[in-house]
């Protein structure tokens, strides 16, 4: 597949790394000469420098022969119009990063269409829904819901009090046909395991199951659930906001945002927020606003380093659920090191929502495990697929891969070696990356 992106930021970057180890064709356009030649040293592209909102730029990419053109400057209306001019010279499909949330409703993506912006990508509101669900269930690092919680992904930390530890995948199906690993990360290797595979004091285990034998989950790896009541957030940022919107009423928020302006802004807009202007890296204050009180700390300024500190330090006050914003790659396993509950980093979230776009097979989700370098892909089985063909345990599928689960007529159904895919159904799929390819010619 040609692909042309239309900016080098870390969006940009990091997706055109994802997508040139699967042996796309990629062209980079940005008008940043030294952020093209950053990329042309590690990644084996074509970069041309340029407009993003220039026809004569546009047209140096190969558009016309190009099947995605995808928009993710830092510049919202810069994106919009790039992706309708490059509709305009012959692209397949275009994406475009927004971060407004009014283009998203249902009457304006019809006109949005019409002017050639096929896709619409939010960063900051994906990021703000994977807080949401941080701080909705705790207990775990990460959760994703498919199909509307048929299926669920419970990411969750697994401590030496927990009664699965040392204990094979074949003892856990065992105790709970309804719960499945698929894929765990120990240090900085991630496993897809099997059934001999071991579950270790330290790791981060991801487990598919349903919403009936969720609590089972918990109380196999220990945890226990508690209410969130009381919230912090350190930042005011456009993430912070959108969690806050999807938050609702009924939790007790706390903003502390250094921007008067920005203060002022989030006290008009949420009446239910108490707003402090001061500085959230002052620790003093910090007390002062009760921060030894709070159910949960959401550090999310434009920091890394800030985000991580702070939420260590909450962590030493006894506050069980922290989520950091970290946007920095080269922080992550820092981050992970230093116990600092949920990681969010929105470029990851952004570039597995794009990746979808560039597979030959029907996808409805694509997700990545943060802290691992698995992905789940939630395919549709097609027709005559070899997918339908035989049940699991006689597949042959990749090792690097494995089926967590099948949504069928409106149920979810937690994959074991005797399942058979079935034409039209939603099948979640894990992944490492040297598996994608081989994935889709089960599902094509």
């Amino acid at each position: 597949m040609r692909v042309v992106i239309a900016g080098a930021g870390e969006v940009g970057t990091h997706l055109a790394k994802m997508l040139s180890k699967e042996n796309h064709d990629i062209v980079l356009l940005d008008d940043d000469p030294e952020k093209l030649a950053r990329i042309s040293r590690d990644v084996d592209l074509l970069t041309i420098r340029g407009s993003a909102h220039s026809f004569v730029d546009l047209k140096q990419t190969g558009l016309s022969k190009a099947d995605l053109f995808i928009a993710v400057t830092p510049f919202e209306e810069r994106n919009v119009l790039a992706c309708s001019m490059a509709s305009y010279l012959g692209v397949g499909r275009t994406l475009a990063r927004i971060n407004n949330s009014e283009y998203l409703i249902e009457r304006y993506r019809e006109k949005l269409r019409n002017m050639g912006i096929h896709e619409l990508i939010y960063p900051e509101s994906l990021a703000a829904k994977e807080i949401v669900s941080s701080i909705k269930l705790t207990g775990t690092r990460q959760l994703i819901e498919f199909s509307n919680g048929k299926l669920i992904l419970l990411g969750i930390k697994i401590r030496g009090n927990a009664p699965i530890v040392n204990h094979t995948l074949e003892e856990l199906s065992h105790r709970s046909k309804d719960i499945l690993a698929v894929a765990i990360t120990r240090g900085k290797e991630t496993i897809i395991p099997q059934g001999k595979d071991y579950i270790r004091n330290g790791d981060i285990v991801f487990f598919i199951t349903n919403q009936v034998t969720q609590p089972k989950v918990f109380e196999l790896c220990g945890k226990e659930l508690f209410e969130v009541r009381n919230i912090m957030f350190l930042g005011g940022s456009r993430i912070a906001q959108k969690a806050i919107e999807k938050l609702g009423d009924q939790y007790r928020i706390k903003v502390i945002e250094e921007d008067r302006e920005r203060c002022e802004r989030i006290a008009d807009e949420f009446e239910n927020v108490l707003v402090i202007n001061g500085d959230g890296r002052n620790m003093e204050l910090l007390r002062e606003e009760g921060l030894e009180k709070m159910d949960a700390f959401i550090a999310t300024t434009g920091s890394s380093e800030t985000n991580m500190m702070a939420c260590h330090l909450a962590k030493t006050f006894g506050l069980k659920r922290t989520v950091a914003e970290v946007e920095n790659f080269a922080f992550m396993e820092i981050a992970e090191g230093m116990d600092i509950g949920t990681l969010i980093n929105k470029k990851l979230i952004a570039a597995s929502y794009i990746y979808r776009f560039t597979l030959d097979a029907e996808i409805s989700n694509v997700k990545c495990l943060t802290t691992s370098e698995a992905e789940v892909f939630e395919f549709i089985a097609k027709p005559d697929t070899r997918i339908t063909k035989k049940p699991i345990r006689d597949l042959e599928f990749p090792a690097e891969a494995k089926i967590g689960g099948v949504i069928r007529d409106n149920q979810g159904y937690v994959a074991d070696g005797n399942t058979q895919i079935q034409e039209g159904d939603k099948v979640v799929v894990f992944t490492l990356p040297s598996g994608i390819k081989k994935l889709e010619k089960f599902f094509k």
